[in-house]
C-alpha cells in the first residue's frame, strides 16, 4: 500500500514538473528543428533521404531525452556533474585510441549503428562540471587565484585532447565557454586582462608548434580571401555569391543555384544557413536568427529568475554555448571569421551536436522548473 502511495506521488510530481515546463522554450526549440527538416530536404533536391529522415528520427529521440532531463531533479545534476565530466572526458581521450578518421580529423569513435563525437557533448557538461564547482563559492573565494587552479585545469584538459584531434574550433570554443562562465562566477576583471595578455602572447609559439598547415591556410585566407579563389578561398567565395543572390526574399524553395548545382560545399551541415539565406533572402535568414536571439532571451531570462546560483550558472552558460555556435557559423559563411567546423545548432545535419543542444536545452528547462529550489551548500536537499 506505501509502495504504491509513493509511485503514484512520484507520478504526480513528474507530471505536475511536465506542466510546469517552459512550453515557449520548447516551442521555439521545435520551430528551429523544422527550419533544419525543411533545409535537409531542399539540400537533397526534394528528398526526406538521406539527411531529413534521419535527421527528424534523431530529433524524436533527442526530443525525448530534453524531456527526461528536464523532469529530472536538478540535485541529480548537481550530484553528477563531475561523473558527468570524467566520463565524456574519457570518451575524448578513446578518441586517440579508437577513433576514426573522417574529414582528415579524429575526432568520432564508431560504435557501429552510430558515430558519435565526444567533443561535442564536453560543449554542454563543462558548463554543468563548472557551474557545480562555483555554485558554493563565495566572492571571496572566487577573488583568490588558488580557487581557480581547479577549474583551469577542467577547461584546459578536454582542450588539449580537442586540438590534438585536430578540432580548434571547438577547443576554442570551450574556453570562451569557460572564460564566460569564470565571469559569471564573479572572478576579477584583472584575471582577463592577464589572460589576454598571455593569449596574445601564445600566438607565435601557437602558430608555429600547433596550427596545423590547413588551419593556417584557413586563417591566410581569413585575412587575404582572394589570394586563393580556386583553393583554400573556395568556400568562402561561393558561401558569398549564394547570400548575395538570394536577394531580399530569395530565389525560392528548392531553387538555389549555388546549392543544387554543387556550387556551394557542405550545404547540409556548415553552410546550411548560405543555403537557407539563397532561397528565402534576408527575410528567412532574420527569422532563423529571430528564433535563435529569443531562445537566448529565455534562458537569460530563466537564469534571472533562478533562486539558486547552479541553476542560473546553467542556463546562462547553455545558452552562451549556443549564442557562441549560432555567431561562429553565420558569422563564417559570411566570410566574418575562418572557416571552421562548427554546425548551425538544431538545424545542420549531424547527430551528436542535435542530441548535444537538446541535452543542453533539457537543462535550461530542468533549471526552469526547479528555479524556486534551494541549493545552498550543506543544505539537506543536496544530499538527498
Amino acid at each position: 500500500s506505501n509502495i504504491l502511495i509513493e509511485k503514484k506521488s512520484i507520478a504526480s510530481d513528474v507530471f505536475a514538473k511536465f506542466v510546469q515546463l517552459n512550453w515557449g522554450l520548447v516551442l521555439l526549440t521545435m520551430l528551429s528543428a523544422c527550419v533544419g527538416f525543411i533545409m535537409l530536404y531542399s539540400a537533397a533536391s526534394g528528398s526526406f533521404e538521406p539527411w531529413a529522415i534521419k535527421q527528424m528520427i534523431r530529433f524524436g529521440l533527442g526530443f525525448v531525452l530534453m524531456l527526461c532531463v528536464a523532469l529530472t531533479p536538478i540535485h541529480f545534476w548537481l550530484r553528477n556533474a563531475y561523473f558527468l565530466y570524467i566520463l565524456c572526458l574519457i570518451l575524448i581521450v578513446l578518441v586517440e585510441i579508437v577513433g576514426t578518421v573522417g574529414m582528415g580529423a579524429r575526432r568520432w569513435i564508431d560504435l557501429g549503428f552510430v558515430a558519435v563525437q565526444p567533443s561535442e557533448f564536453m560543449k554542454i557538461i563543462i558548463v554543468l562540471a563548472l557551474a557545480r564547482y562555483f555554485y558554493a563559492s563565495q566572492l571571496g573565494d572566487v577573488k583568490r587565484l588558488t580557487h581557480l587552479i581547479i577549474p583551469l585545469v577542467l577547461v584546459l584538459v578536454p582542450v588539449f585532447f580537442i586540438i590534438r584531434q585536430p578540432d580548434l574550433g571547438t577547443a576554442l570554443l570551450l574556453i570562451a565557454s569557460g572564460v564566460i562562465i569564470f565571469f559569471l562566477a564573479g572572478v576579477r576583471f584583472r584575471v582577463f586582462v592577464f589572460s589576454a595578455i598571455a593569449g596574445i602572447a601564445a600566438i607565435i609559439p601557437v602558430w608555429k608548434y600547433i596550427l596545423h598547415d590547413y588551419q593556417k591556410a584557413r586563417l591566410m585566407t581569413f585575412l587575404r580571401p582572394d589570394q586563393d579563389l580556386l583553393g583554400s578561398g573556395y568556400h568562402v567565395m561561393q558561401s558569398k555569391i549564394a547570400l548575395g543572390s538570394g536577394g531580399v526574399t530569395g530565389k525560392g524553395f528548392l531553387a538555389g543555384s549555388q546549392s543544387h548545382l554543387s556550387f556551394l560545399p557542405e550545404m547540409h551541415t556548415d553552410f546550411i544557413f548560405t543555403m537557407l539565406a539563397e532561397e528565402f533572402g534576408f527575410i528567412g535568414g532574420v527569422v532563423l536568427l529571430l528564433l535563435y536571439l529569443s531562445m537566448v532571451i529565455y534562458g537569460f531570462v530563466i537564469a534571472l529568475k533562478c533562486k539558486n546560483q547552479f541553476g542560473r550558472l546553467i542556463s546562462m552558460g547553455v545558452m552562451n554555448v549556443f549564442f557562441l555556435n549560432y555567431f561562429v557559423n553565420i558569422a563564417m559563411v559570411m566570410g566574418l571569421l575562418p572557416v571552421v567546423g562548427m554546425p548551425l545548432p538544431l538545424v545542420s545535419y549531424g547527430g551528436t551536436s542535435l542530441i548535444t543542444h537538446m541535452f543542453g536545452i533539457g537543462l535550461v528547462l530542468c533549471v526552469f522548473v526547479n528555479r524556486d529550489v534551494n541549493l545552498r551548500p550543506g543544505s539537506a536537499e543536496i544530499i538527498s
